[in-house]
């Protein structure tokens, strides 16, 4: 049984389910490389333009598989390429949504943090506790958890490896929305419904002009949405939206 499903379960929306019940959906190495190969083919799949990604009703992803990694050597991480799957989901240029119920912890933190909304269940408990087993975070957790919430909010959580509640994550400001656990994978659904009515194009670059401008000056991420904003006055999409609008109809968005 492949670590990771691959389902269809709506027009244009590709849902991905962890796994691994056994092992609380920890990320090992087969587990990694599965989802290197559905975002990478998702990615080019014309079809899909909202990706969901979700555990059971226990958890979300409990971390790393610890009896994989316990007894790697520094080689093996530097001269590997465990963090393939880090840069393909950060590369994907589609909404990804993370339905979490249970524990995100260590790389499930680190993988509900590298998408772009996390629906979260009133049950559910994030936290960073790689620090009570020697080690840091390795899938951005250092970075992604910083600019999520600021630096001593997450110095907090990195240092002490402590867990946060669905309404803390919500209140500090790196989860969407909390949800009756029943109604996770519902809402995150409905939200990715949402997102596929939208034109295609203005969805693509408004994630691309956001992510780009976090780590560039204001003046910078101002240019990069100007020019994003110019180029989307030539797409058909525009012309059909602010037709639909005027003539008070539903618009009917082709990507082009």
């Amino acid at each position: 049984m492949s670590p990771v499903l691959l389902e269809k379960p709506a027009d244009h929306i590709a849902l991905l389910r962890m796994n691994r019940p056994e092992a609380m959906n920890a990320l090992n190495t087969a587990t990694r490389e599965t989802l290197c190969e559905h975002f990478e083919a998702l990615t080019f799949d014309d079809d899909v333009r909202c990706i969901v990604i979700t555990g059971n009703e226990d958890v979300f992803i409990a971390g790393a598989d610890l009896k994989e990694i316990s007894t790697k050597q520094t080689a093996d991480w530097a001269f590997g390429d465990a963090r393939r799957m880090w840069r393909v989901i950060a590369a994907c240029p589609k909404p990804i949504i993370s339905a979490v119920n249970g524990f995100a912890l260590g790389g499930g933190c680190e993988l509900a943090l590298s998408t772009d909304v996390i629906v979260a269940g009133e049950g559910a408990q994030f936290g960073q506790p790689e620090i009570r087993v020697g080690i840091i975070p390795g899938g951005g957790g250092t970075q992604r958890l910083v600019r999520a919430i600021g630096k001593y909010r997450a110095m907090k959580l990195l240092l002490t490896g402590e867990f946060v509640t669905a309404q803390d994550a919500l209140e500090m400001g790196f989860v969407s929305e909390v949800v009756p656990d029943a109604e996770v994978l519902e809402r995150a659904m409905k939200l990715a419904g949402k997102i596929v009515r939208q034109p295609p194009l203005a969805v693509k670059l408004t994630k691309e002009v956001v992510n780009a401008g976090l780590d560039a000056s204001l003046e910078t991420g101002l240019i990069l949405e100007r020019k994003a904003f110019e180029i989307l006055f030539d797409s058909e999409d525009q012309k059909e939206g602010m037709r639909a609008f005027i003539e008070k109809r539903k618009p009917e968005f082709k990507g082009k």
